[in-house]
C-alpha cells in the first residue's frame, strides 16, 4: 500500500496516530546479562535491539566484526583502543523472514558507521594494545534502525564502565513529500518507521548529551537543501527527548544498585562520562 502523505501536516497525526513531533514508545534496560562486561536492550517502537560489550580486553577481531581505531590511533599494538562491532540481524526481525548473510553490504555499512561514531566519542586512548567489542542483535525492525543501534551501543558501554565523552544519542527524521514533488512547504517528522521510510526521504543524525554537537549524520535519500535543515533540527529535539530518557535509565540502575548493596553510597557505578 503506497503512503499517502497528504494529510501529513503540523496539524494533522500520521499513519500511527503520532503527531509529527512525536516518538514511539521507549522502553531501555541496562545490565541485561550479567556475565557480559555490559549489557543493554533499547527498544523505539517496534524496533528492537540487544547490545552486548566484550572489553576492553586484548582479544582477537572477531570473525565478520568492523573495527575502528580511536582518535589516539593505532588500534590493536598501538595507542588507542580497537573498537570491533559486529550487527546481527535475526531472520525473524522482519515480515518476510529473511537472513542475512555475514557480508551482507547493509550490515557491513550499519557495522562501520557504529564503529567509526564510536570511536569519537570512547576515550581509547586509554587502553592502548586493547579491543572493546560490541554485539548488537536486531531482533525486530520497524524503521529507525541505525538511531536504535547507536541507542543500545552506548548505554551497553555505559553498564561496561568505558569512558566516553557523553551520551551519544541518536534519532532519524523525515520529511512529508518526496523528492520529485519539489514541496518547499513540505512539514519534516520525527523518528520514522518503516512504512515512512519507504516512502519518504530522511535522515539519520547522533549528537553528544544535551548539546547539539552532530557526531553522526547518515542521509541516502535525496532531498531538497532548503528542507535539510527542518529535518536535521526535529531531529535534534528528538535525541534530546532520548537522552532525558536514557539518563533516567542509567541512574534508576544506579539507584537500584545502591539499594542492593552492589555498590556503596557515593562510589560511581565506574562510569566516566564527561561533560
Amino acid at each position: 500500500m503506497v503512503l499517502d502523505t497528504s494529510t501529513y501536516n503540523l496539524g494533522l497525526l500520521r499513519i500511527d496516530g503520532r503527531r509529527w513531533n512525536e516518538l514511539r514508545q521507549i522502553r531501555a534496560q541496562i545490565r541485561t546479562q550479567a556475565a557480559a562486561d555490559g549489557s543493554a536492550y533499547f527498544e523505539l517502537g517496534n524496533t528492537k535491539v540487544m547490545c552486548v560489550v566484550s572489553g576492553p580486553n586484548e582479544e582477537g577481531k572477531k570473525r565478520g566484526a568492523t573495527s575502528a581505531s580511536g582518535a589516539g590511533g593505532g588500534g590493536v599494538g598501538g595507542n588507542a583502543a580497537d573498537i570491533l562491532v559486529s550487527v546481527e540481524v535475526c531472520g525473524f526481525s522482519t515480515v518476510d523472514r529473511k537472513k542475512r548473510a555475514r557480508g551482507d553490504k547493509r550490515t557491513q555499512e550499519l557495522q562501520s558507521t557504529l564503529a567509526n561514531s564510536l570511536a569519537a566519542v570512547l576515550h581509547t586512548h586509554l587502553f592502548p594494545r586493547s579491543t572493546i567489542s560490541l554485539s548488537l542483535h536486531v531482533l525486530s525492525q520497524d524503521g529507525s534502525l541505525l538511531a536504535c543501534l547507536i541507542n543500545a551501543a552506548t548505554l551497553a558501554l555505559i553498564d561496561a564502565g568505558v569512558p566516553m565523552d557523553d551520551f551519544l544519542v541518536a534519532c532519524s527524521a523525515g520529511s512529508t513529500s518526496s523528492h520529485a514533488a519539489n514541496d518547499e512547504q513540505a512539514d519534516p517528522l520525527m523518528d520514522l518507521n518503516t512504512q515512512e521510510e519507504q516512502e519518504l526521504p530522511f535522515l539519520t543524525i547522533a549528537t553528544l548529551g544535551e548539546t547539539d554537537k552532530v557526531a553522526v549524520l547518515v542521509c541516502e535519500s535525496r532531498v531538497q537543501v532548503s528542507r535539510l535543515e527542518g529535518m536535521m533540527v526535529t531531529a535534534a529535539d528528538g535525541c534530546r527527548n532520548i537522552r532525558k530518557y536514557l539518563d533516567a535509565v542509567v541512574k534508576e540502575k544506579g539507584r537500584k544498585m545502591v539499594a542492593e548493596g552492589a555498590v556503596e553510597k557515593g562510589v560511581s557505578m565506574a562510569m566516566d562520562i564527561g561533560a
